[in-house]
């Protein structure tokens, strides 16, 4: 008897659950979004057409001055004058900083003595060997010092003018480096000049658009500081060689101007625009669906969208141009593709 309850028990335990996974299946199905075949979904779309491409593609860089160098001594030395100021104005061959060289002076002062020796004996000897008196060796000796004491003048008097110390170029004291009674070494840093009259404009041009450039070009240029600015430059130097992202610098050179003063490390940027030679038939950028070595799109065909695939060209900020899968004319779906399958009937607005 008891067996039979057992059995019993377990027959109505299997049932319960199979009526409550039948229940639960009804309910998940009834839940489950199930597409009205018959149903429009709207989308939006536009037309591929015959277009003039144009891209304008814009490059950002900084300003660097046309020539910076470090003022450097080629002697050593006390600075007894240094008459310049940070942020000062200099032309080229202004004194920058004058070294102590009255040791060099004495220096000076007593081969002038030792010369002027060796120059009288000279007189001396050549009387003498006329007459036999001295043999001719010593003459040829006192010629010997005096070329010697001449060339040491000489290198003496190059070491003073080292001492005076001046500007290459003319530009701007952007940094001094000393002061006044400081004693500097043979190449240590006095000053740094920088001229800003011509500034360079470096921006990074990726390998896609390198070859819309050439050296000579003539572009304008945009600055953050003057928006209302404008300024043109010449393409002075295009790099040979790209970095490790295939973008190679590309250098242009701009006159600066007294009205908007440019500074180096302002930003700069360039604008190029990239134009084809002809029509071409294009779509916008919003149409192409899948990835970009299979794109795709949904071409309206009798109020369906009909998956296409396609083969891209020349690509701008708003268009794709279609070289193969759709012909002038087709209306793309370039909105709510998300929903869309291959043969769904649509609504295009």
């Amino acid at each position: 008897m008891k067996r039979i309850i057992t059995v019993l028990a377990l027959v109505a335990l299997i049932g319960l659950t199979a009526w409550t996974l039948v229940n639960n299946k009804k309910e998940v199905e009834a839940k489950i979004y199930k597409p009205d075949a018959d149903k429009k979904v709207g989308v939006r779309t536009a037309v591929a057409e015959l277009r003039n491409l144009s891209q304008e593609t814009e490059f950002l860089g900084s300003f660097s001055p046309n020539r910076e160098i470090e003022i450097r001594p080629q002697a050593g030395g006390q600075i007894v004058a240094l008459p310049i100021e940070e942020g000062q104005t200099v032309g080229a061959g202004r004194l920058v900083a004058k070294l102590d060289d009255e040791q060099l002076h004495y220096q000076i002062e007593a081969l002038q003595v030792t010369l002027e020796g060796y120059q009288n004996d000279l007189k001396r000897y050549e009387n003498l060997v006329k007459g036999d008196a001295t043999p001719a060796v010593n003459l040829e000796r006192t010629q010997l010092s005096i070329r010697s004491t001449q060339a040491q003048i000489k290198q003496i008097q190059k070491q003073i003018a080292n001492t005076t110390i001046t500007t290459p170029f003319s530009g701007i004291i952007t940094e001094k480096m000393v002061e006044k009674g400081s004693v500097v070494s043979v190449g240590a840093p006095i000053a740094k000049v920088t001229d800003i009259s011509i500034l360079k404009l470096v921006v990074q041009v990726p390998e896609k658009a390198i070859n819309q450039f050439h050296v000579g070009q003539s572009l304008p240029i945009v600055t953050e500081v003057y928006p209302d600015a404008h300024f043109t430059g010449r393409i002075s130097m295009i790099a040979a060689q790209g970095d490790a992202a295939h973008n190679y610098p590309v250098e242009i050179t701009v006159h600066n101007s007294t009205a908007n003063p440019l500074r180096a490390g302002m930003y700069g940027s360039i604008a190029n625009t990239n134009k084809l030679k002809r029509q071409t038939l294009s779509v916008p950028r919003q149409a192409i669906i899948g990835s970009a070595k299979e794109p795709q799109l949904y071409v309206i065909e009798n109020g369906k969208a009909v998956l296409k695939s396609v083969a891209i060209g020349t690509t701008t900020n708003e268009y794709y141009e279609i070289t193969k899968g759709v012909k002038s004319g087709d209306q793309v779906v370039i909105s709510g593709q998300i929903n869309l399958q291959n043969g769904t009937l649509v609504s295009a607005q």
